[in-house]
């Protein structure tokens, strides 16, 4: 089989072309050049090309840099910039997933004469009844399927995902036993048009105006502080939010950037039931989810899944079974089988 591997420069990517080098496929490496401007963190700098291109070279198969930076611009920073301006909270690496990688990449691959693409993600395409699933990776420390929750059955056949079943500790293992620099590369964990040492208010102050903002106890209705920049404060957040006077913790229940207004709560305040969804972006992944579909919903990378049930009404609502924190609007939902929560089943963004 011929395979296009996207290597990010990273441990994972870089066995996931070993393993398929060693299973006899016909591999060659490809390494996205996505942000144009500085990087520090993320999987974008010229460190991390040049270690993808020197383990293709201890690999012995051709590698290639496809240059997808204006996409990127536009599909990812941009939505990520202006999302912020409204007051949402976007997440750059799903989409970037969703629009660079298994959109854009894939049509090359297929132009390419490719058979499949491969990445180094830790999750799994199993198939059943004739049919793909995309399925948590073994090691449930280091999951990634939240972030492909998008993907559908056209995408996942021809998907390669080689370091699904391994763990972390074994693909390192791996890494090291066949002579690959980056066996001990630490993982990346930044957004990578965001440098680590400035920060996200940093990089946005420098595409947009942020706003200042009263803070208001959505029990009380007293105005409670102040902050510099609305657009940085998230719908659930605590971290930097200060207590109220009576002494409890307080967090975001909402954020209005137009009318420079942020409520702020108790928990007890500000937890919710049901979670608004876009209908727009909503994807199953096997079309068989509809109104009173129940579900196990995750809305972070590494969030602890919980009970639900779709309800589609006037809009797509996800009626929870406890309550919970109140989910940012530009977030992703996942969506998982009730019965098997290792399977993906679909998701959305939050919001109407």
């Amino acid at each position: 089989m011929k395979v296009l591997v996207a290597m990010s420069g990273g441990v994972d990517s870089s066995v996931a072309a070993a393993l398929l080098m060693e299973a006899g496929h016909d591999v060659v490496g490809a390494t996205l050049k996505l942000w144009g401007g500085v990087s520090d963190s993320g999987c974008c700098s010229v460190a991390d090309v040049d270690d993808a291109r020197r383990v293709a070279q201890t690999l012995g198969i051709d590698h290639h840099v496809f240059n997808y930076t204006e996409e990127f611009e536009a599909l990812v920073v941009t939505p990520f910039v202006e999302g912020h301006a409204r007051g949402t909270s976007p997440n750059p690496c799903i989409e970037c997933n969703r629009h660079i990688k298994f959109d854009l990449l894939f049509e090359r691959a297929q132009r390419l004469g490719f058979d499949a693409v491969a990445t180094g993600h830790h999750a799994q395409v199993q198939w059943r009844h004739d049919q793909p699933f995309l399925v948590r990776g073994a090691d449930t420390a280091k999951d990634q399927s939240y972030v492909l929750g998008y993907l559908q059955s056209a995408q996942l056949a021809r998907l390669l995902l080689p370091i699904g079943a391994m763990t972390k500790d074994d693909v390192r293992a791996h890494a090291e036993r066949v002579g690959l620099r980056t066996w001990d590369k630490p993982d990346s964990q930044d957004v990578c048009f965001i440098e680590a040492s400035k920060g996200r208010e940093v990089f946005l102050r420098s595409r947009i105006t942020l706003t200042s903002a009263q803070v208001v106890d959505r029990a009380s209705g007293d105005v409670v502080g102040h902050t510099d920049a609305a657009e940085l404060m998230t719908v659930g957040q605590r971290r930097g939010v200060a207590p109220g006077r009576d002494g409890a913790k307080r967090f975001v229940a909402a954020v209005n950037v137009a009318a420079g207004r942020v409520e702020v709560g108790r928990l007890e305040d500000v937890m919710v039931h049901a979670v608004d969804l876009n209908e727009a972006s909503l994807t199953f992944a096997r079309n068989a989810l509809g109104d009173g579909a129940r579900v196990w919903a995750q809305w972070s990378a590494h969030g602890n899944p919980r009970r639900a049930t779709l309800r589609h009404g006037a809009r797509w609502t996800l009626e929870l079974e406890e309550a919970a924190r109140p989910v940012a609007e530009g977030q992703t939902v996942v969506f998982y089988a009730l019965g098997d929560p290792t399977v993906v089943e679909g998701a959305a963004l939050v919001g109407r």
